[in-house]
């Protein structure tokens, strides 16, 4: 008996899933208050990536920078065409992203969200994926996280506020 059969292995053979790591780094954090252009003045601002609805990873708006390392399950098709898919995976095939999500943190220790940031994943560049997938490598963005008004950065999060590379592998010191 097969137990996989015939249909399954066709589609292994079609497509590949490997775990990536992707790691975020934050730059430029916008601080712990400002005011929207209309005057509206929001503190206490943290921002966190979104894995589900839930913000994991909060860190204050005022530290000099922010990390999160997650992992991403990237399919490769066929036709040579990626797919991210993951609990930290937003939107439908060909729209993937990120989101990073910015709020305050109220007495009760709930999390009030203000506004998110994308990072798309299907923007970044097919053959850096390639090379990281072949090379077992993690993915690094770079994002720059205060818009040009000094509020936290929102909407979709283009270069050059977002730089995507390999990240450098980090040997123990002998």
């Amino acid at each position: 008996m097969d137990p996989v059969g015939a249909l399954g292995r066709d589609l292994a053979n079609r497509a590949r899933l490997v775990i990536m790591r992707v790691i975020i780094e934050g730059t430029d954090l916008p601080g712990q208050s400002f005011c929207d252009p209309d005057g509206t003045p929001f503190d206490g601002v943290n921002v966190a990536v979104q894995i589900g609805r839930d913000p994991v990873g909060l860190v204050r708006g005022d530290a000099p920078s922010a990390r999160w390392e997650l992992d991403v399950v990237v399919v490769s098709g066929a036709d040579g065409q990626f797919d991210f898919r993951g609990p930290a995976v937003h939107g439908k095939r060909g729209e993937r992203f990120l989101y990073l999500t910015w709020g305050k943190v109220d007495y009760l220790g709930h999390f009030l969200m203000f506004r998110r940031a994308k990072l798309m994943l299907n923007r970044i560049e097919p053959e850096l994926v390639r090379s990281a997938n072949d090379d077992h490598q993690s993915l690094l963005g770079v994002v720059r996280l205060t818009d040009r008004h000094g509020a936290p950065k929102c909407a979709r999060v283009d270069p050059p506020d977002l730089a995507w590379s390999i990240a450098a592998i980090e040997r123990a010191a002998t």
